[in-house]
Order: structure tokens, then C-alpha cells, then sequence
């Protein structure tokens, strides 16, 4: 159980740092459908490498890119800008109480592999003590989705099945930030 709740919540954080798309100007490619492997390694962690597969198409590419991005009304700053070598995003979120500010940075093509390294800052009110995390994410193409699989499929490790846009459903569980 205690496994299961720890790979939601990499899974919540890892969606958490999809890069910022829908209100940026520079929107990031969709990429190409079929099953991709994500390597996830949170830098300092004590535990493993969590590695899950998730099967895709660009409709629930794009809807994942718009739907999980946080609102404008929790983030001050969203930025994303193609570089040389990829993209750079920036944001400055208020979830529960909390200041995230994360920086990510994805090279590669969404094709066959891509590479996003990301830290993040959160500060919590007065009485928290801020906390510093850096994960880098290493995607790559597997091929077509197995048969059991539809658009939205992410195997967990362990086996643990689900449907991130069930997350939809989740994200409006979520504090709601206070009416300014």
C-alpha cells in the first residue's frame, strides 16, 4: 500500500512538471503516439529509479498538455521558450498554502526521446521549512501500445494500471486558491 501511495504521488509530481503549455506562447511538440517508457529519478533520493510505460495518441497528448497544466488563477508566471537545444520552461505556482517556482529544461525530439530536467522550490507559510527537489525524466519511444492498452494508460511500477485522464477527475479535489 505504502508503495502503491508513493507511486501517485511521483505520478501527481511528475505531471506537476509537465511543462506549462496552454497559457504560454511557445507551445511544446505533441508527441508521437504509441507506448513510452519514463525513467523518473528524483537527485538526492535514497530510493529507485521508478520507471513506468504510458500509451498515447496526440488527442490525449494535447488534452494531458491542457488539462494538467496548473490554472491561471495558482500561477503568477508561466513561461516556455524554445531554445537551441529544445525548451525551457519557467513557473511560479500557489497550491495549499505553498509557493512552487520550478525551472525544467527538455532536450531531444518527442519522436523517439526526450530528456527534461527540472528543479523546483517550494516555500509553505510562515511555519514551513522550504524544500529544494531536482528530477530528471528520461522518455523514449517503445513502439505501438499493447492491446490491453488505450490512449491515457500508464503502467505503474508493480503493475498498477490507470488512466491519467482519471487525474482530471482528481484535480478538482484540489484547494481552491482564496477569491482575490
Amino acid at each position: 500500500m505504502t508503495r502503491q501511495l508513493g507511486c501517485i504521488r511521483s505520478l501527481v509530481c511528475l505531471f506537476a512538471l509537465w511543462p506549462v503549455v496552454a497559457a504560454a506562447a511557445v507551445e511544446l511538440p505533441i508527441r508521437k503516439a504509441g507506448l513510452w517508457e519514463m525513467k523518473v529519478q528524483r537527485a538526492g533520493s535514497s530510493g529507485p529509479e521508478m520507471t513506468m510505460q504510458q500509451c498515447t495518441d496526440a488527442t490525449t497528448d494535447r488534452q494531458m498538455s491542457t488539462s494538467l497544466s496548473p490554472s491561471k488563477d495558482i500561477c503568477s508566471k508561466q513561461d516556455v521558450q524554445k531554445t537551441a537545444t529544445g525548451y525551457v520552461t519557467d513557473s511560479v505556482c500557489g497550491v495549499a498554502g505553498m509557493t512552487i517556482t520550478s525551472h525544467a529544461e527538455i532536450t531531444g525530439d518527442f519522436n523517439s526521446a526526450y530528456t527534461v530536467k527540472s528543479t523546483s522550490h517550494s516555500e509553505r507559510g510562515p511555519s514551513g521549512a522550504p524544500r529544494d527537489a531536482a528530477t530528471t525524466i528520461e522518455a523514449k519511444w517503445l513502439g505501438a501500445c499493447k492491446a490491453d492498452q488505450k490512449p491515457g494508460d500508464i503502467v505503474m511500477p508493480g503493475g498498477m494500471k490507470m488512466n491519467i485522464l482519471d487525474l482530471e477527475k482528481m484535480k478538482s479535489m484540489l484547494p481552491k486558491p482564496p477569491a482575490k
